[in-house]
Order: C-alpha cells, then structure tokens, then sequence
C-alpha cells in the first residue's frame, strides 16, 4: 500500500515513551513506511524525527493527577494544531481528547492495549473498595467511545468483544522478525545455563514467584535468572533482594531492544508466569512471543489461552503461577534435557516465522487505516 503522502496521522500517548515497542517501532513504523506523514506526541526530551516519524515532546508529569488533568489537554492542544487527517491515541485517559476531536471534525482511532476494566480490578494503588466502582466507569467510557470514534485497534480477539465489530480489528502485539538480526544467534547447546524474564517486575508478574524459583533449584545446575526491565516499586525491588533465592538473581534494569536480543539469545529458557489476575488471563504478553522467536523454551503460566498457544505449538511448559517448587521444576527438567529443549524452541521460533509476527498484523493495520480514509 502507497499511502498519499499528505495524509498526515497524529499519533498521541501520554503514558508511554516515545520509543514504545508497539506504538514507535510498530504502528508509526509502519504507517511511514507506507507513506503517511506521521506525528507522534509523547513523553519526551526533545523534538525530532527518527525513522520517518516526527516525534513532538511532552514533558514527563510530577504525578498521576497532572499527568491525568493537565498533560492530556496540553497534548490535545498541540495535537489539534498538526491539522492531521486521522488521530490515533493510545491511552484511557484520552478518550475525552478523543471525543473532543471527533467533536472538531476529525478522524479518530482509539488503540486499546490492554482490557481496562479487568486491569483496574488487579492495580495495588487502586483501594480495593473503589476498584469495582472505576472499573464500571471504565467500562461505560470503553463503550462511549466504540460509540463516537471511527475506529477501534485491539489488542487481543478478548478485548474486540467489548467494542462494535464494524469499528474494530485486532492488531496483536506480536514480534518483529526484523530484531532477529539485531543479535548474532548463539547455538542453543552452546548458550549458558540462565533463564531470562524480561518487562516490567511486579507483584502479579510472579516477581517473588520467580525468585523463590530460583531458591528451589538444584545446587549442582550452576544458573541464574536475568531480571530485564524496571521494578513497580522499591518497596517490591528491597523485598525480593532480601530473598534466599537472590543470591542466583542477575538485576540488568531496563535494556534497549538490541540489549534485550542479546540477552535472550545468551539463556537456555524464557519465563513468563503471570497470576490469576483478571487482566492476565486473557492477555497475549509480547515477552512470550519474543521468548519464542530467539528459539527459547518458555515456562508459562497455565492459562487457557496461554495452554492453547503453548501446546499446540509444542514450545514449553505450563506451570500454576503461584507455585515456586513447580516453576522450579520446570526449568531444572529444560536445563537437564537440552534436546528436548532445543526442539522446544525450534518450534516456538518457527511458529512465530509463519503466524506469530508483526508483519502479519501490520498488514491489517495497513487495511484498516486504507479502509478509514
């Protein structure tokens, strides 16, 4: 598709950094390469334009509440100033500023990543009495804006199901085979004996799980976990390394995307156990998918979706979440059986060479936005 190179798509997020795997590296990617003139508002230290996309800065808030009250309304401001075609945001909190463009004539997609109503119900910051009640509203905003806007962009097939069908497609977060190349593949019997997790370290994505995992693991496998991303909290982060099993924990903080290639193309298993949370449940976490691109083997957690994915493609072991003897058992039997491992993760990688990518998805988010204007 050869977009008119007029068409200008605006871009806006006041949650996420502007280098945002799925917002940066994939759709606004994407749409340029296919000729849009392409805009992305964003917490940011300057304006500039990488890889065709013209980033605009938005200043980091001190908190929660600017950043909910003030910051969507400066980004509405000096989005309604670009004049563009179709306006693509990204946040819940947007959806006023969504509706207020849809009010001034625009074009509208509303990205939805993740099923907020079930989200609300799991955050810790949230009082538990006032969850039921913001997750209620979300859900009455969630249907205003199926109502108002032009399009809706899912995450999940799950989340569609909230939205009307003629608005909607599902575009999933799926890897992109382009970072295969970012890291020179090392032969997996040739990989050291470590395990990665890479994302954000919370309590519902099995921190603590996962290092009293790795307390649980036999002392004649000399391994250790790599912790890849940033801790929710210092309180979580001043928990964990009090752990017995900390002493086989290796603390990387946030890497860049070649880094993190890097480092799961240097482990022998992948591992995502996410609790029982409603959120959760239904959600496709790109880590798993990145796991299986680099030949990972993955420790997952038993979901039904996550079961469905997993056996059918025949990539790793399922685990309950909540069980460290379990989750430790299942990476001592990948480690001691490194063919069946390897072939694990064979099938993962090419599962996601012929289903699981980004570019499949890109392609419908291509249609929909040809479809749109």
């Amino acid at each position: 598709m050869n977009a008119d190179v007029g068409t200008k798509i605006v871009h806006l997020t006041t949650v996420h950094p502007a280098y945002d795997i799925r917002i940066f590296h994939k759709e606004a990617k994407t749409l340029a390469r296919a000729g849009y003139n392409v805009i992305l508002i964003a917490q940011h230290d300057k304006e500039e334009i990488v890889d065709g996309v013209r980033i605009i800065p938005l200043p980091r808030p001190k908190n929660r509440l600017s950043r909910f009250f003030i910051l969507t309304w400066r980004a509405f401001f000096i989005a309604i100033r670009q004049r563009g075609q179709i306006y693509h945001f990204h946040d819940p909190e947007l959806i006023p500023v969504g509706i207020a463009l849809r009010l001034a004539g625009k074009k509208v997609i509303y990205d939805v990543h993740e099923d907020l109503p079930r989200q609300i119900l799991s955050k810790p910051w949230i009082p538990r009495w006032l969850r039921p009640i913001l997750a209620k509203i979300s859900q009455m905003l969630g249907k205003l804006a199926g109502k108002c806007l032009n399009g809706i962009v899912v995450v999940t097939p799950n989340i569609a199901n909230h939205f009307p069908e003629k608005k909607t497609v599902v575009v999933q977060n799926f890897p992109l085979l382009s970072e295969l190349t970012l890291a020179q593949s090392t032969v997996y019997s040739g990989r050291p004996l470590n395990i990665a997790y890479i994302g954000g370290i919370t309590l519902i994505r099995g921190a603590i799980e996962m290092v009293k995992a790795m307390e649980f693991l036999p002392l004649h496998i000399p391994a250790k976990l790599f912790l890849a991303g940033r801790f929710e909290s210092s309180s979580l982060e001043e928990k964990v390394r009090k752990m017995a099993g900390w002493s086989r924990v290796e603390y990387l903080g946030w890497l860049d995307r070649q880094k993190v290639i890097e480092l799961l193309n240097n482990v022998r298993v992948g591992i995502v156990i996410f609790h029982h949370e409603p959120n959760c449940i239904e959600s496709q976490p790109n880590k798993l998918f990145e796991y299986m691109m680099v030949g990972l083997p993955v420790v997952a957690s038993d979901f039904p979706l996550w079961r469905q994915i997993v056996q059918e493609v025949g990539c790793g072991l399922l685990v309950d979440p909540l069980d460290p003897k379990a989750i430790s058992q299942a990476i001592t039997w990948l480690l001691e059986h490194p063919t069946e491992a390897e072939d694990m993760g064979k099938r993962g990688k090419q599962a996601v060479l012929e289903k699981y990518n980004w570019e499949k998805e890109a392609e419908k988010l291509l249609k929909f936005y040809e479809k749109l204007m």
